[in-house]
């Protein structure tokens, strides 16, 4: 079982607290954490998911489905209402907080992060482009001149969930600067997504609205200038900015990247002045400290408790500090969530010919499968050969193709701008979803067989000599120990 921060340091004096059915709730609750802090788990949820709303979407509950989704629910107060179906709430609401999260990643990724080496983000950035790039004009090729031309923005996004669950379950097979390279060319990926929806689809726009948005940006910019950092503050104004792009046809989700560009990233504190501050505080306390106090009823040890618990929040910044807890309600509630609402259409746009082979459908699963391929592999390669940057560690071009492949992965982004090209369009919608669904089924398939067949590096190999000789040696202990 994993052993708390405090049972990890030697206690010599004083004691502590343990309730009745502690231990026992820990030994439950263990694997599920370990669960949830797995890479892999995510997007194994996010799959089960897809494969939940395909079930019910062919099953005799699809009418309650729809319902469900196309059910209206409304905030009002006084004589202002505003309403929306559940769906809508979903995909313009919810996903604006996994809008906020890439949006933080991002940030954090281009300050300190692989992207903030211009030598180390060269690579990514230019395959994250050419994955972008030939996808696109894939499909632009298959629907030149029709209606379904709008789309094209569709097979551009790679799935990070997915992508690096399936890295994830290859283990030390995969060196970890391939999984870098990854995450850093999927980050990349989402911004130039979040571009394409910002500008190439918006329609209408509102200008009074979008005057009062550009305020509200100003404002969090002066609030961070100001030296404010408490988080509630930003994501309040952030919420405001959501409504108000909203009503100016821009897309709402927007305003959760917006409100992660505007969360302060320095903290208050460096390491030397955060330690000098603990030291202080833990002086005083010992000083305010008298045999047999508690904490609950001793005002001044209560006060330095609380000022140590406000030093480590400022010793973090509140870009870390949200980025930090929205990981797992993301992963584990917005994207599900998601996937339910998104993912369920009709079983015989997998199984006719004619609903496979179509413009659209063909020309998602192209884009997705052969030209994140030919996107990524081709722009690693021309600017590897060219000197601009180097391929990571450990890694060949076999690891490099593999990578392309899991970019092929587009579920999330790829099913959101397939809902945004063709809404009020439900044929060439579900034409589209197929597409993403067995292209992402696809290349995730070939890109995890490719990578298991990847050469091992001598790093490697000796790390993995020495997990079996460390295995068996614990075997025979256990053995002789019989």
């Amino acid at each position: 079982m994993a052993k708390s921060v405090l049972d990890k340091f030697r206690i010599r004096k004083g004691k502590v607290f343990e309730a009745p059915l502690e231990s026992a709730f820990g030994r439950l609750v263990t694997p599920f954490e370990e669960f949830i802090h797995r890479q892999s788990s995510s997007g194994i949820l996010l799959m089960l998911c897809a494969v939940v709303a395909l079930i019910i979407a062919n099953s005799p509950l699809q009418e309650g489905y729809k319902h469900l989704l196309h059910l209206p629910v409304s905030l009002s107060a006084g004589d202002w209402e505003f309403s929306l179906s559940l769906h809508h709430w979903i995909n313009d609401g919810l996903m604006t907080i996994f809008f906020f999260l890439v949006g933080l990643e991002l940030k954090r990724e281009f300050l300190v992060g692989e992207l903030s080496d211009l030598k180390q983000a060269i690579l990514p950035v230019m395959a994250a482009i050419g994955g972008m790039v030939v996808p696109a004009l894939i499909y632009a090729a298959f629907n030149a001149g029709g209606e379904a031309e709008r789309g094209w923005g569709i097979p551009m996004a790679t799935d990070i969930a997915f992508a690096v669950g399936c890295i994830a379950l290859l283990g030390n097979r995969v060196p970890r600067a391939v999984v870098t390279f990854l995450v850093a060319l999927a980050i990349v990926d989402d911004l130039g997504a979040i571009l394409v929806i910002a500008i190439w689809y918006t329609e209408k726009v509102n200008m009074t609205a979008l005057m009062a948005s550009g305020a509200l940006v100003v404002i969090m910019w002066l609030l961070k200038a100001a030296g404010v950092r408490r988080s509630p503050v930003f994501i309040f104004v952030g919420i405001l900015l959501w409504y108000e792009l909203y009503i100016t046809g821009v897309h709402a989700t927007l305003a959760g990247v917006i409100t992660a560009m505007a969360m302060p990233a320095r903290p208050k504190y460096d390491p030397v002045a955060f330690s000098t501050f603990v030291k202080d505080i833990i002086r005083s306390f010992d000083r305010c400290f008298r045999p047999g106090d508690k904490i609950i009823a001793n005002d001044a040890l209560r006060a330095r408790v609380m000022a140590l618990d406000n030093g480590v929040n400022l010793a973090q910044s509140p870009l870390q500090r949200m980025e930090t807890r929205l990981h797992t309600p993301v992963a584990f509630l917005v994207v599900p969530i998601f996937a339910l609402a998104n993912a369920g259409i009709p079983i015989d746009s997998f199984t006719s010919g004619d609903a496979v082979l179509n413009p659209v459908t063909m020309g998602v699963i192209s884009g997705l499968v052969f030209g994140k391929l030919v996107g990524i592999v081709g722009a690693t390669w021309i600017g590897w050969k060219l000197g601009l940057g180097r391929l990571p560690k450990a890694a060949s071009f076999h690891h490099i193709i593999g990578v392309a492949l899991l970019g092929g992965i587009g579920f999330t982004m790829s099913i959101f701008i397939s809902e945004l090209a063709f809404a009020g369009r439900p044929e060439l919608l579900v034409q589209a979803k197929a597409g993403v669904l067995l292209a992402s089924v696809i290349a995730g398939g070939v890109g995890f067989i490719v990578l298991s067949r990847a050469p091992l590096s001598e790093d490697e190999v000796v790390s993995t000599g020495e997990e079996a000789f460390s295995g068996s040696e614990a075997g025979e202990s256990g053995e002789s120990s019989r």
